[in-house]
């Protein structure tokens, strides 16, 4: 509790007793005793109304001098000064007095909300040890020049975006992605502000300033997120703006009508506009709808997902099909050998072959080559090989062990009218020939992502109904890829614009009400990220292009919590319309009833601030992530 609201908590608390003094002084019968007067009866009451209600009438006295006279302030210090007038003290220094209660639990659960983000706000660094001249000088982030050289302690968080020089460590993700798994990094490594530095010393050079650093961008995104209402938040700010001027006139007609027109009691009538003006508070759908989604918000950073704005929040509720990009998404981005074929007649083993390729593969920097040497991982013996040479969209040619050999495609192995068997297997085949012979063949290709199939199959869980899948690879390869992860549709043999038109046409052929996401690694996705209803990036830490062009930023590699982010959005879209629902139906009924009579000062008192509190309790449910079902 900070010291405003320790402030106020002590103002309610000394008002309440000065309120409960004078109403036992009231009702005990010491007062009548005592013939103490109605108005100094009033004076008494005005006093806890005045130490409780002073910000209150202070901000409606301000506004109305700005011109902003149609407020909540407004509505309760009209209410409860009216309520002076015809002598119900008791009834409008409660009213205030609560009020006041309902202000501090407001204020206090958009702390406890705040807190969430708070704690990615802690991610910023206080210092950087920068080396100047053989010596350590801490000096402000901000102040490093790129290119300099920091050295980050044990303990001590990374200030800035650089490259690993000396040193081996674990870095800490938590704060950015959520996981509790520490990444290592070692020299040519990347490191990326935020994080915090495990148990050994790092020499870093700095590639960034820190206002283009990771945390200085993901800062002014935090910030920001609450500035992107929703479509809801939207209405109600619009609805507020109009609702208020009403309620004030309908009940200022409501307090002079019927005694001018139909001769009754002034009293009674205007006491019904006090209880009218009070209900009609819109506080609760005010304070409740922001503090919902700014919840959810606060939810999806524990996760290690970064929202821009509540609006995104929203569409992400609503998201019906999804669209990945394969490359870095779905699949891991790396060629990896996954199979190794010797031919029958060949009598080579696995190994033998692998490493038959490997010695011919060491001549390119291909990433299909580099992918055969890594996965051989032997020593390459460069006196058993003879003159090597590359052919662009072909393969390799030349001697090993004195005899030809052959190291590509079709093309190759046809050009030199060796026979081989046709393969019909996805990802990249390597074909081999060595001594004019056929001698077998090795596959490589991108695999998937851990927990691929099984995070596509938590999405239809939540109610995603359709996944498709863009690649610029060639039919074989994608439809393999598309079978195993589990997707509805494929679409090959892509260019960047092509994936940009599909997802086009997807938009068109969405129903009203259902959104399309595109889910991409956030590098060369820019166009569809921004072109979609909702743009995901993926594996993004660290990433410009994703924190740019993405709705939705999820700060590691983990596909499953695209299900967790629509989880939660629907769950705090769930709660912002409780809210709604349920503060106009009991406003409505309490208003009706006031009108008519039936309804009192404590009623309306219910109908605005114990909704409001209602609300916003139930509001602050937002910030606990829902758990997965299983």
């Amino acid at each position: 509790m900070n010291r405003k609201q320790q402030t106020l908590l002590r103002r309610i608390l000394l008002a309440v007793a000065g309120y409960a003094a004078i109403l036992v002084f009231q009702k005990s019968g010491a007062a009548e005793a005592l013939r103490t007067p109605a108005w100094l009866i009033g004076v008494l009451f005005l006093l806890p109304y005045l130490l409780v209600g002073r910000e209150v009438i202070l901000k409606a006295l301000k506004n109305i001098r700005n011109g902003q006279v149609f407020d909540e302030n407004f509505l309760m210090l009209i209410a409860t000064v009216a309520a002076f007038c015809i002598g119900e003290y008791s009834e409008a220094c409660a009213v205030m007095i609560f009020y006041q209660v309902g202000e501090l639990f407001e204020s206090l659960a958009v702390g406890k909300s705040r807190a969430s983000i708070t704690a990615m706000m802690s991610i910023a660094p206080e210092y950087a040890n920068v080396e100047r001249e053989g010596e350590i000088e801490q000096t402000d982030p901000d102040e490093v020049e790129v290119g300099s050289v920091i050295l980050i302690r044990p303990g001590e968080k990374v200030p800035l975006d650089g490259i690993v020089l000396e040193g081996s460590s674990f870095l800490d993700t938590a704060a950015l992605t959520g996981e509790p798994v520490p990444r290592e990094v070692r020299p040519g490594d990347t490191v990326i502000s935020g994080c915090v530095n495990g148990e050994t010393a790092l020499r870093v050079k700095t590639t960034k300033a820190y206002e283009d650093s990771t945390v200085a961008r993901i800062l002014q995104l935090v910030e920001s997120a609450s500035e992107k209402k929703t479509r809801m938040e939207n209405f109600i700010t619009r609805f507020a703006r109009w609702y208020t001027p009403v309620v004030t006139i309908t009940a200022f007609l409501l307090a002079i009508v019927p005694p001018l027109m139909l001769g009754a009691p002034a009293a009674p009538w205007i006491k019904r506009a006090c209880i009218f003006l009070i209900v009609s508070c819109p506080c609760a759908l005010v304070i409740s709808l922001p503090l919902g989604f700014f919840g959810g918000i606060g939810a999806a950073s524990k996760r290690g997902i970064l929202v821009k704005g509540s609006n995104f929040l929203e569409s992400a509720a609503e998201l019906k099909t999804l669209v990945f990009d394969k490359t870095g998404t779905l699949t891991r981005g790396e060629f990896r050998v996954v199979g190794i074929h010797p031919s029958e007649g060949s009598g080579l083993s696995e190994e033998e072959l692998l490493a038959l390729a490997a010695h011919g593969e060491s001549i390119s920097a291909h990433p299909i080559a580099q992918s055969i040497l890594q996965a051989y991982g032997g020593s390459i013996e460069r006196a058993r090989l003879g003159e090597m040479h590359e052919t662009a969209g072909h393969g390799l040619a030349g001697q090993l062990d004195g005899r030809e050999l052959l190291l590509g495609n079709e093309k190759l192995l046809k050009s030199k009218d060796i026979d081989f068997p046709a393969v019909k297997e996805h990802g990249t085949v390597v074909y081999a020939a060595h001594g004019g012979c056929y001698v077998g063949h090795i596959v490589i290709a991108d695999v998937l992502k851990p927990g691929a199939f099984e995070a596509l199959k938590a999405l239809r869980a939540v109610g995603v109904e359709k996944l498709v899948m863009l690649t610029g690879d060639r039919k074989e390869a994608a439809e393999a890829i598309a079978a195993e992860v589990g997707v509805d549709t494929v679409y090959h043999d892509l260019l960047p614009a092509d994936k940009v038109e599909q997802v086009e046409r997807l938009l068109k052929e969405a129903k009203p009400g259902e959104r399309v996401g595109f889910v991409g690694d956030g590098i060369n996705d820019a166009p569809v990220l921004m072109r979609a209803d909702v743009g995901i990036a993926m594996g993004s830490l660290g990433s410009d292009a994703a924190i740019e062009a993405a709705d939705l930023v999820i700060m590691d590699d983990e596909l499953s919590k695209l299900a967790d982010i629509i989880r939660i959005s629907r769950k705090t879209v769930c709660i912002v319309r409780q809210n709604v629902a349920f503060a106009l139906a009991v406003k409505a009924a309490v208003l009706v009833l006031g009108i008519f009579g039936l309804a009192n000062m404590w009623e309306a008192v219910f109908g605005d601030v114990g909704v409001t509190v209602l609300a916003v309790l139930n509001a602050m449910r937002a910030l606990t992530p829902p758990s997965a079902r299983r």
